[in-house]
């Protein structure tokens, strides 16, 4: 196995309605002001109407005294079901975010493989 290689995946069950989830994940610009580890977005190319070819640039915060950026490019979008982007930076790999609203409940599903 390589140490270098990570595949992380984190759930989230929110109360609140798939089209509020959808809108708060896919208007990244905005994660610093709710998401604590995300210390900053830059847009660097605009995708389509629909984000798909977007790159941002993030600089994230660590449990550790260090930080990593990397750039996020959006590879794919099914609107209200899932955004892939793929990084490269201080990781390199695949992100895909899933969603599905069942119960009340939007679960939103974040699969991070990725290379140090």
């Amino acid at each position: 196995m390589d140490d270098s290689r990570f595949q992380l995946v984190t759930d989230w069950k929110l109360t609140a309605p798939l089209d509020a989830v959808w809108k708060a994940i896919s208007c990244v610009e905005d994660w610093p002001a709710w998401w604590p580890s995300v210390r900053a977005v830059a847009p660097l190319v605009q995708g389509d109407d629909e984000g798909l070819g977007a790159v941002h640039r993030f600089t994230w915060t660590t449990a550790l005294p260090y930080s990593l950026t990397l750039d996020m490019t959006v590879t794919r979008i099914d609107p209200h079901v899932r955004i892939e982007g793929r990084a490269t930076g201080d990781l390199e790999g695949l992100g895909i975010w899933t969603f599905r609203h069942e119960g009340g409940v939007t679960l939103a599903r974040y699969d991070w493989r990725v290379d140090v």
